[in-house]
Formats: C-alpha cells, sequence, structure tokens
C-alpha cells in the first residue's frame, strides 16, 4: 500500500505536488469515488483515475522505441532532441530513461524503463545479453576482419572488447553486416569496424536478447512491451559458458 499521490506520480508525469492539487482539487477518483485525500492508501488493485483517465497500476514501464537518427538517448539535452522528448505524452513518467545507448545517428531497438535493477542486468557484460546491429561499410568484409572480431578486437588506445561475432550479409555492391555484442562500450561497433579500415555508414540495432525489433514498429514510433517480450532479453546468450 501506498499514498495516493505518490501513486499517482510514480505512474505518470506529475510532481507529488501536482498530484496533490489534482486530488484536493476533486479531479481524482478511487474504485470509482472522487477522493481529496492525498495520504489515503490504495495499490495496485485500486481503480485510480485522473480526470477520467485511469493510472496504471503497474509501477514498472518498459517501452520499445524504434530511435531514429538525429536524438540523443538522454533524458534531457540542451542541444538536441532526446528519446524521451520524442515520446507522446501518454508514455511519459517520472523517472523513465533509456537503458543503454544508441549514438545519436544510430536507429534501431532502444528500451526505455523506470527500472534500475532491469536496465543494471541488461546493460551489464557480466551479464552477456547480446545485441545485435545491421551495418552498412564502405568496403568489403572478410575473413580476417571475422577472426579479429571473435578473438575481441583492440582499439588503439589498448581496450580490449569481449569476442564479437561478424557476419557478412553482402548483397550485390552493398557492403551489409550482421554485428553482435554483449557490451556497449562508446561507439564500440563503429571503433571495431574501423580498427578494420572501414568506416560504418549505416547503423541499426535490430535485437537486444532473444527481443528483436518489431518489425510493424515505424521509425520514431514505441510501444510497451509484454512480460513475455520483457523476459526475451535474457534469452539468447552468446557467451553461456562465461557466465
Amino acid at each position: 500500500m501506498e499514498r495516493l499521490d505518490k501513486f499517482i506520480a510514480d505512474r505518470g508525469d506529475l510532481s507529488r505536488r501536482d498530484a496533490q492539487k489534482l486530488i484536493k482539487g476533486g479531479e481524482v477518483t478511487v474504485d470509482g469515488a472522487v477522493c481529496r485525500q492525498p495520504d489515503r492508501k490504495v495499490d495496485e488493485s485500486s481503480a485510480v483515475s485522473v480526470r477520467g483517465q485511469a493510472v496504471s497500476g503497474e509501477k514498472f514501464v518498459y517501452i520499445m522505441l524504434n530511435k531514429p537518427a538525429g536524438v540523443v538517448s538522454a533524458t534531457e539535452d540542451r542541444r538536441d532532441r532526446t528519446v524521451i522528448d520524442i515520446l507522446p505524452k501518454e508514455y511519459r513518467r517520472r523517472g523513465l530513461f533509456p537503458a543503454g545507448r544508441l549514438d545519436k545517428d544510430t536507429e534501431g531497438l532502444l528500451i526505455l524503463t523506470n527500472d534500475g535493477d532491469f536496465a543494471h542486468r541488461m546493460l551489464s557484460p557480466k551479464k552477456h545479453v547480446p545485441k545485435t546491429y545491421i551495418a552498412s561499410v564502405d568496403g568489403a568484409i572478410t575473413q580476417d576482419m571475422i577472426r579479429r572480431f571473435e578473438e575481441g578486437v583492440v582499439f588503439a588506445d589498448g581496450t580490449r572488447c569481449l569476442p564479437a561475432k561478424l557476419e557478412n550479409i553482402t548483397k550485390n555492391d552493398n557492403y551489409v553486416a550482421r554485428v553482435t555484442i554483449c557490451e556497449g562500450k562508446f561507439h564500440q561497433v563503429k571503433k571495431m569496424f574501423a580498427t578494420c579500415g572501414l568506416n560504418v555508414v549505416h547503423l541499426q540495432r535490430i535485437s537486444v536478447g532473444n527481443l528483436y525489433l518489431d518489425s510493424n514498429l515505424p521509425i520514431g514510433c514505441c510501444k510497451y512491451l509484454t512480460n513475455l517480450e520483457i523476459k526475451q532479453v535474457f534469452i539468447g546468450n552468446i557467451h553461456e559458458n562465461k557466465d
């Protein structure tokens, strides 16, 4: 059980003070009756509505965003639009943040949540949650590159990446690769190709674990993840024997 004002604030885009104003103003109902008491105790089974709109009882949310290029993976930014800025109002909640980052010009699957434990488990290199990308590059992909990815690419500063999987899916004259990594260093995929003498001209993340980007989700759009989809994030370990 928790206070009504906290219940509303934790599950929406309102501060506790704003929630209290709405409650005292008679704009909140609990189980069909107007409630003006911010300290009223409620739980997930309570039917809470604000201005006629039901408040979800779920404290944590998990959102799949098909991130477009040109927005940054942050909660706020002084210069650029963020992934939070482009969410429809009904998806926004206090405490919502991107679980991991995609570069500003990278598209594809990004998970937004207010569940810090979930994000930590997903991002920890020790958990070996694979992230798969489709990369268009400016040159041919060789067997030597595939071997270097498998052994763990070493950057110029000495940083060594964990073993990764590089697959050549080039068609005609378009050089395209599928890359699977289980960590998330800054600009990692681009830097890995750069050590092999190639530049990435387009990058899209298509999966995290066994959760794949919904092919029916247009760029810039989002949807709530189901419980089954959330579990898929932690399926598909490419380094099971090292965990």
